[in-house]
């Protein structure tokens, strides 16, 4: 339990320099981000989480202000850097939520380091391997424009066709900002992070190391969800035990589609 004021700053490992940032007041949680995603790309999401928790969030190596290691880089490697924040901060053990890759980075800190974990929550994401994997998003740079931007809006919701969004405006608008932001420029060496993380996501695998996770577990899922599909959390489900599913009215982007979805987890991770 910390005090609301905020950390940020850079904490070395062996490998990389990891930009971290802490803030908030409640029951410890570190939280990892998904593809792409930085700490200055999520703030809207991370300062509600922080409203009850203590938030412990990293840009992933070679993304956002973290800077880039040699690669090829693989999902442990991703697991050791968080355990690298965890060691900086003397944490034994906490509470961990990750959201799509950052779901991944979850499971694999999971299996790692059972002992660390207090509650775990998952959020539209996928074990790999015979529990199911995520879309190849590695594969979507060898789309043309338009099937690339057909595809993305389906891995979004499979309901966002074009005639569907024109009905709903909200959804419309979120759909907007996503392809808005895929616009931003990329320097060449964010670009070298960003698909190193592709290359070590398409090797994400656990499924048959699921058995090693122990702490209580929340998976929340779209119903909707194109990128992480409902049956792979209910393999997740099946898998883990002590772990309850809830269905989302919503695709990949949930969080912002069903009002309940944020409650629900701060209130698992406050428990």
């Amino acid at each position: 339990m910390s005090s609301p004021s905020t950390f940020e700053d850079y904490i070395q490992t062996d490998a990389c320099d990891l930009y971290v940032r802490r803030s908030g007041s409640g029951p410890t949680v570190l939280f990892f981000n998904g593809s792409g995603a930085s700490i200055a790309s999520t703030q809207f999401l991370l300062d509600q989480l922080a409203e009850s928790l203590d938030l412990i969030v990293l840009d992933q190596r070679g993304l956002g202000k973290s800077t880039i290691p040699p690669t090829p880089w693989t999902m442990a490697d991703y697991a050791r850097d968080a355990k690298h924040v965890l060691e900086y901060f003397d944490i034994d053990q906490c509470g961990v939520m990750g959201m799509s890759f950052g779901g991944m980075v979850a499971l694999e800190f999971a299996v790692t380091f059972p002992e660390v974990i207090s509650r775990l929550c998952l959020w539209c994401t996928s074990a790999g391997g015979s529990a199911g994997s995520s879309y190849p998003l590695h594969t979507l740079g060898d789309k043309d424009p338009d099937e690339r931007r057909r595809i993305s809006r389906m891995l979004t919701d499979e309901r966002f066709t074009d005639e569907w969004l024109e009905e709903h405006p909200i959804e419309k608008s979120l759909m907007t900002f996503i392809e808005h932001a895929d616009l931003e420029p990329v320097s060449p060496e964010r670009q070298v992070g960003l698909d190193a993380q592709l290359s070590a996501r398409s090797g994400h695998d656990v499924a048959d190391r699921l058995g090693f996770v122990t702490a209580p577990t929340f998976i929340g899922c779209g119903r909707f969800d194109g990128l992480a599909p409902l049956e792979n959390s209910q393999a997740l489900h099946k898998r883990i035990e002590n772990s309850t599913l809830k269905v989302y009215e919503g695709g990949h982007m949930f969080v912002v589609q069903d009002k309940e979805a944020l409650p629900d987890a701060t209130s698992f991770l406050t428990l």
